[in-house]
């Protein structure tokens, strides 16, 4: 599992835009966030947990004030979540999820990648249960016993705990993101990664010329200012 997570955190990383691009879709996620639920991070805890990790991928401290400011003024854009998925090159799967105001618009812009990588959007859920929605948390240490005898003993559903090359990998239900995070901090660990993601329940391998094909649809995807998050099970 740890192994699929990792590929496709670097698929993503491979293809990430400028950091204006990166800027502008915390700020959009930060925003409707924070006018759904409340512009405290204390009393809003999805909006914490968004916030620690704009900060882990530096995103600048104006850019997240101005996204909360936007939110207590009230009024502004309405966006709503939606979500594409469906087949990729070499027989992939991935999951495209998006944030907008005009959804005629993202799913014309979504289709255009698709279409160009000779790709098929599939209907809604026909793959996603090919996938684990899980909250994911990454930090150095070498005792993966002892972190999973933490986690039991505060009742969290733990769902697996790797140990690999000196980083412990914790993956859980993503209705446990909250419980998991408060025994790790209470243990005092350092954490490299924490956030709820889908995870690939198997990996395709894929070769030749469906490697290009598929790196230039996730940049294309990338470059759609509506797209927020790709997941897919695609291993180089």
């Amino acid at each position: 599992m740890g192994r699929a997570f990792q590929n496709k955190k670097n698929d993503i990383a491979k293809t990430a835009g400028q950091k204006t691009k990166i800027y502008s879709k915390y700020g959009k996620e930060i925003y409707v966030c924070a006018k759904n639920g409340g512009v405290d991070p204390d009393g809003n805890l999805s909006l914490r947990r968004l916030i620690d990790r704009a900060k882990k991928d530096q995103v600048p401290a104006h850019v997240i004030d101005r996204a909360i400011d936007k939110a207590k003024g009230g009024g502004g854009e309405d966006y709503s979540s939606t979500r594409y998925e469906g087949y990729a090159p070499g027989s992939t799967m991935i999951i495209v999820d998006c944030l907008t105001d005009n959804n005629s618009r993202t799913f014309a812009d979504v289709r255009v990648c698709f279409t160009k990588a000779k790709s098929k959007i599939g209907a809604q859920n026909s793959v996603s249960h090919m996938f684990d929605h899980l909250a994911i948390f990454v930090f150095d240490g070498d005792d993966d016993e002892v972190v999973l005898e933490a986690l039991m003993m505060a009742d969290v559903d733990v769902t697996d705990v790797e140990c690999e090359n000196g980083k412990i990998t914790v993956f859980a239900p993503h209705t446990e993101f909250h419980n998991t995070k408060t025994v790790l901090d209470e243990m005092g660990v350092t954490l490299d990664v924490e956030e709820i993601s889908f995870v690939p329940q198997s990996m395709t391998a894929i070769s030749g010329d469906d490697i290009e094909v598929f790196e230039r649809f996730l940049d294309m995807l990338e470059d759609c200012d509506d797209v927020q998050n790709v997941y897919h099970n695609a291993e180089f």
